[in-house]
């Protein structure tokens, strides 16, 4: 075999994100293959063998790659939709459209929900994908295919509804899948696509959509399912006001007491959202590490109110960030959601320290990879992990005048990705993506909005 071949980036500001937030001021990091071989202050070592590229790191910050915990790529063709609802009748507005998306419709969404947030460094993404109209084609492969071909490190949270408006839930009636169906379409998506190796570019999630769109029956075995083939467990939880009053009314309890009798409180498990929490919620998923994927934008957007997350963080609870699908987060970006949940959950008086910009990376950063899972491998710049990485450009107008790179990277505006790697594979080169052609995504995503909208008013 070749020996390993590796890539040397110096003279660069570090922030590693590791348990003790080591950061270099001028350091260095070098990678062997698809792991990160070492890292640390000033240059990197004299001697190092097989080195086939280096990267003057100049007026860079490096950190690790971002790590989006919750989007619904499917939406990308129905952004600008329903600008003025809550969440109840914006899926009320939206749900006819939704479930008459097709294959060519879904993996045209997902190149471009991918490729937006690529280009603004996220190394691995998720997609929380529930809607199956009958006949509409392989759509959790073609969302995979799309995740292979950007090149990014991906988790497919294979979604279902099955309480329609017949039985109380918010989607038509042709919108749904069967209990049965449901279950056995999901299995068999585990079954073919996740992998639980290490490195592992496409894991598999078990993900009822909500309490308000699926039968309890198929949220117990949905748990169920996933404790026996080993994956993890995703839904929403606790988004609105108006989703606690449906569990009380329909179950007898709140979303979070719901959710434990079910089976769904755990290591294994996160939940998109969680915005409606009071102290004992907070404490049972301290106490259960269940985690959460908070979605600042997307949370204002539908005016749904303000996580806490600085509550969540002291008590223990897992918690990363998401970008929401982008019929609720029309900029489809997760780095902009590191300045986003800083400054939202500030809002209020005497809250200037709620949350900090070190506190606001990790939530992007290693908060997202311990909510999927993955912090052994991804979500902190350490030796021996996997090389999931990026350099922003902190030295133009934008930046320069602030001299603490962390700062001027979250407070700051979005900043240029000048490199993004992902497992070792350079990915985005000067805010551009290497392995598709943007342009083409985007006409191919105007098409199809246009396709999926005329559809919908023909029906």
């Amino acid at each position: 075999m070749a020996a390993t071949q590796r890539i040397v980036i110096e003279n660069c500001s570090i922030a590693t994100v590791d348990a003790n937030d080591t950061e270099y001021a001028t350091g260095h990091l070098v990678v062997a293959g698809n792991r990160i071989e070492s890292l640390g202050a000033g240059r990197a070592p004299e001697g190092l063998e097989n080195v086939v590229r280096r990267i003057d790191g100049t007026g860079h910050l490096v950190t690790p790659g971002l790590v989006n915990t919750h989007h619904h790529f499917y939406q990308w063709i129905t952004r600008g939709l329903a600008t003025d609802h809550n969440l109840f009748n914006w899926l009320v507005a939206l749900y006819p459209t939704w479930a008459r998306i097709d294959e060519q419709m879904t993996y045209a969404a997902a190149q471009g929900s991918l490729a937006m947030m690529a280009r603004g460094g996220v190394t691995t993404a998720m997609d929380h994908h529930y809607v199956f109209p009958k006949g509409s084609g392989d759509l959790s492969g073609s969302i995979i295919r799309a995740a292979r071909e950007t090149g990014v490190r991906f988790t497919l949270a294979r979604g279902s509804m099955d309480r329609s408006e017949k039985d109380g839930g918010l989607p038509p009636d042709f919108a749904v899948e069967t209990l049965e169906g449901a279950l056995a379409a999901t299995e068999a998506t585990v079954r073919e696509h996740h992998d639980a190796s290490f490195d592992a570019m496409t894991q598999v999630a078990v993900a009822p959509c909500s309490p308000f769109s699926v039968s309890t029956e198929l949220m117990r075995e949905g748990a169920e399912l996933a404790r026996r083939l080993g994956v993890r467990l995703h839904t929403h939880g606790s988004e609105t006001v108006e989703e606690e009053q449906f569990c009380k009314e329909l179950f007898g309890m709140g979303p979070t007491d719901y959710f434990e009798s079910t089976g769904w409180l755990g290591e294994d498990v996160w939940m998109a959202h969680c915005v409606h929490m009071n102290d004992s919620d907070i404490a049972a998923f301290a106490r259960t590490k269940t985690g959460v994927a908070h979605c600042p934008s997307s949370n204002a957007r539908l005016a749904a109110g303000i996580a806490r997350v600085p509550d969540m963080l002291a008590a223990g609870v897992p918690v990363g960030l998401g970008v929401d699908g982008t019929a609720s987060n029309e900029s489809g970006e997760l780095h902009t959601e590191l300045r986003n949940a800083l400054l939202i959950n500030r809002l209020g008086a005497h809250r200037e320290a709620a949350l900090n910009a070190r506190q606001a990376l990790r939530l992007g950063t290693y908060g997202g990879a311990q909510v999927l899972g993955r912090a052994q491998e991804i979500g902190s710049l350490e030796a021996g992990k996997l090389a999931d990485l990026v350099l922003w450009k902190l030295d133009t107008l934008a930046h320069a005048s602030i001299a603490d790179p962390v700062t001027a990277l979250v407070f700051g505006a979005a900043a240029p990705v000048t490199a993004s790697f992902v497992n070792g594979e350079q990915i985005v080169e000067n805010s551009r993506l290497l392995h598709v052609d943007e342009d083409a995504i985007a006409r191919s995503t105007r098409d199809e909005a246009q396709r999926l909208a005329r559809i919908a008013a023909q029906a």
